[in-house]
């Protein structure tokens, strides 16, 4: 390729280990990072605006070609904490839900959960900017990322959604993964895994160069998020996305 790779990644915090290297100089000659939120990674990668992204894997099917092309991933085994509905009352008096504009396969998730595990109805809510403010009463919210790190400080219930789902089906769950809708090639591959791993050996480093105090960062990047798991990544990804068929 006679340009440089356009590599999209997420504005969380759980992103930053996986990108340290790279906004350390890691590869500077050989990619540019676009950050941005994950539906809008998802949708550049679908309109080949980048070449890789760290997407939600819903959109995966929406690929005319793809490739999940690193070892390293947004995974969990258990809770998450960073994506969770979050109430005032007890799920079976939920009556409104609304729904996280930042993420299609967390909103997919929880489709899948309220139908099969949750058994439970209430109205979805498409949600814009600001709507965590209007989780009160019967109306939930789902809420990924940083600001679900936020809201577990305000909502008396939280429900983890990797946690349920794990309820569900004994399985961990994978989130977002480093896909490209091209090839590359191995030599590449190889540098983009060494520079994912440089933030894993540094996780001191990255705590230390992102100071937060709503939610401990090191259980953050150590207990919740798995970003090299050794489970198999495309079994639990193609459950996941059969369930899904039945939930657009």
């Amino acid at each position: 390729m006679d340009r440089k790779i356009r590599v999209g990644a997420v504005s969380y915090l759980n992103t930053k280990p996986l990108i340290f290297g790279f906004e350390k100089g890691m590869m500077k000659e050989s990619i540019d990072l676009v950050i941005d939120y994950p539906a809008n990674i998802a949708i550049q990668l679908i309109k080949n605006e980048i070449d890789i992204g760290l997407i939600p894997v819903a959109i995966l099917p929406q690929l005319k070609e793809y490739y999940i092309m690193s070892d390293y991933c947004i995974a969990s085994d258990g809770e998450v904490a960073s994506v969770c509905l979050f109430s005032d009352v007890p799920l079976n008096e939920i009556k409104t839900i609304l729904l996280d504009y930042q993420s299609r396969t967390s909103v997919a998730l929880l489709k899948v959960l309220l139908k099969e595990h949750w058994k439970i109805s209430p109205d979805l809510v498409q949600a814009s900017e600001g709507y965590e403010n209007a989780i009160s009463g019967d109306t939930a919210g789902l809420v990924i990322g940083d600001r679900a790190l936020q809201q577990r400080l305000k909502s008396i219930f939280i429900h983890d959604l990797s946690t349920s789902w794990k309820e569900l089906t004994g399985k961990p769950f994978v989130f977002a993964a480093w896909v490209s809708n091209k090839q590359m090639t191995q030599q590449f591959i190889a540098n983009f895994n060494q520079a994912n791993k440089f933030g894993l050996d540094n996780l001191e480093r990255v705590v230390r160069e992102n100071p937060y105090d709503t939610y401990d960062l090191h259980t953050y990047y150590t207990d919740n998020i798995k970003f090299n798991p050794q489970f198999d990544k495309l079994e639990v990804i193609t459950l996941f996305l059969e369930k899904i068929k039945s939930y657009k």
